[in-house]
């Protein structure tokens, strides 16, 4: 929830009649005092699964960190370099200020990653940042994270299960989505955040089509729902090399159907 600090109506309404990276900047002091920041609960979820699963890592990188929620979980993951991406100015000043120590920050575009990233990272995660790519937009996002990673490095991020439309959520999300779609079709500049528009089974397709072997595994911390599915899985994306890149793949055919039926 909003918290006493955190932006007002106004401020919020503002941003969202802004660009992305404007609108950012302009929430940038105050977001973490708002709902879109990555809960710590969600981080500790995921460090204790990848540390589990994968021991440590190298370089690590996190794409659209925002204002480093991520930072210190990867930082602790990895035992070498660790870089934080993201287009708000903004954003990257508040992960300097709250940032661990030996983490580098460079303001790039996740779409157009910069050269030097590439074969240089063994893990790249992200959190609550895919809203902000348009599905025909995923290809390339992927892919760019695909260069940037050494063969063998591993893309990882939590995705939840569906909602059902049983469920108020599935109501607040989609009349958020629809009108969003209407302030883009009669504002400029846009601003893209959708809630919907990041379904398991076609987000698992263009994985596969950018080079990834791709899998799931359920992050136990948050449970399971009735039809026994878990409420969130952590998605392992490998970029397949000399470092094993199937090894830990076994599950990924029997995952298969259940990651088709996940789409939203």
């Amino acid at each position: 929830m909003f918290t006493s600090q955190g932006p007002s109506l106004r401020e919020l309404a503002v941003q969202a009649l802004t660009s992305v990276e404007r609108g950012y900047d302009l929430l940038a002091p105050k977001f973490d005092e708002t709902p879109f920041r990555t809960p710590d609960r969600m981080l500790d979820a995921v460090e204790e699964t990848l540390a589990g699963r994968e021991g440590s890592f190298g370089d690590g990188l996190d794409l659209c960190c925002g204002t480093g929620a991520g930072l210190p979980m990867l930082r602790r993951l990895c035992r070498d370099r660790v870089t934080g991406v993201d287009l708000s100015a903004g954003m990257l000043a508040q992960a300097a200020r709250r940032g661990p120590e030996g983490v580098d920050l460079v303001r790039a575009d996740a779409l157009a990653l910069p050269g030097t990233f590439t074969d240089a990272y063994d893990l790249a995660v992200s959190f609550g940042a895919f809203g902000h790519f348009l599905p025909a937009e995923r290809p390339a996002l992927f892919s760019g994270v695909h260069r940037a990673l050494r063969p063998g490095g591993v893309f990882a991020f939590p995705v939840g299960a569906p909602i059902p439309p049983t469920s108020p959520l599935w109501w607040a999300v989609a009349g958020f989505d629809a009108a969003m779609r209407l302030r883009n079709a009669v504002w400029r500049p846009p601003f893209v955040m959708y809630y919907r528009t990041f379904p398991l089974g076609p987000v698992r397709a263009d994985l596969t089509a950018a080079g990834f072997a791709v899998e799931t595994v359920p992050l136990e911390h948050f449970g399971y729902r009735e039809d026994g599915s878990p409420r969130w899985r952590l998605l392992l994306a490998r970029k397949p090399g000399p470092a094993g890149a199937t090894a830990h793949a076994t599950g990924a055919a029997a995952d298969a159907a259940a990651g088709a039926g996940a789409a939203v």
